[in-house]
């Protein structure tokens, strides 16, 4: 896996994850999946969502239940199910929130659970078997986490260390071998391989797209306001951070500037900010070595 997406954060340590209580998108996601299950099982109406909100191939294309390929990611077939999807969810989504800003991370989610849910569909026009969950779009997010970080450590079956990219690697080979025996278990693999290949090609687009704009030529129009705008900019810009100060008032900026990522995303940062980030970072993860 490539590192395309790895930012210029250290933090703490950067060795293991470091999943926050709950994050905006992640927060809402969780929510509607458990209220929608927890409708399903108190009025007992499994069955009509299943075959109305589940996607039923067959009754996409023959009856155009289209909105199929949205609401399935929020059905859910038993407990043990929505649990495991919904704690990999904050595992490893919170991070990837806290990285790109909650409307980044709502577009990505989306658009690998819809579209693991169209390879579905190409691959069983005739099916009647509801496939339901949010698989697909987690499975996409794994993928986006062994490319942004791939050297992390994940416990196996909470046991084996793995680094996130073979632990990626292994799930993909895994999935796409059971992929031809769909459905064996009542757990539809090729909507997990359509997550997989749908998030990776989704990055590596993105990764793209972001080369293709920083080669364009560049333009400049002189701007008549442009000598207040800097002075504004000089004066609201975050003063850079001197190491030789108390660690408390670097911690109190560190926290600031969490709280800025955590509701605006890292892109919001400012250069001095992001170059604040990393130098705070590396001194208490030098720190902890030292302890260590």
């Amino acid at each position: 896996m490539s590192n395309n997406y790895n930012q210029n954060y250290t933090g703490y340590n950067q060795q293991y994850i470091r999943p926050r209580i709950f994050t905006g998108a992640v927060k809402n996601i969780i929510v509607a999946n458990l209220a929608v299950f927890l409708f399903m099982t108190l009025f007992q109406t499994e069955r009509f969502f299943l075959y109305y909100f589940g996607l039923v191939p067959q009754f996409v294309w023959g009856r155009g239940f289209v909105w199929q390929l949205f609401t399935y990611m929020f059905i859910h077939g038993s407990f043990g199910h929505i649990f495991m999807n919904m704690f990999v969810l904050w595992m490893f989504g919170s991070e990837i929130e806290n990285t790109w800003g909650k409307n980044e991370f709502y577009k990505f989610y989306f658009i690998t659970g819809i579209g693991s849910g169209l390879i579905t569909l190409l691959f069983s026009l005739h099916s009647t078997i509801p496939v339901v969950g949010a698989s697909g779009a987690i499975y996409a997010i794994l993928v986006a986490f062994a490319m942004m970080y791939p050297n992390r450590l994940i416990y196996f079956y909470l046991l084996v260390p793995i680094k996130a990219k073979y632990f990626v690697l292994i799930m993909g080979v895994i999935t796409f071998f059971s992929s031809f025996t769909q459905g064996s278990g009542g757990i539809s693999y090729l909507t997990h391989l359509g997550g997989i290949i749908i998030g990776f090609l989704y990055l590596n687009n993105r990764n793209l797209a972001s080369k293709i704009r920083f080669r364009m030529p560049h333009i400049t129009i002189k701007n008549p306001f442009a000598n207040f705008i800097r002075k504004v900019d000089k004066e609201s810009k975050a003063p850079d951070i001197n190491l030789h100060g108390t660690e408390q008032t670097m911690r109190e900026e560190l926290d600031r500037l969490l709280d800025k990522i955590n509701k605006t995303g890292y892109e919001k940062l400012s250069e001095t900010e992001r170059r604040n980030l990393t130098l705070i970072g590396k001194y208490f993860t030098d720190k902890d070595k030292m302890k260590n």
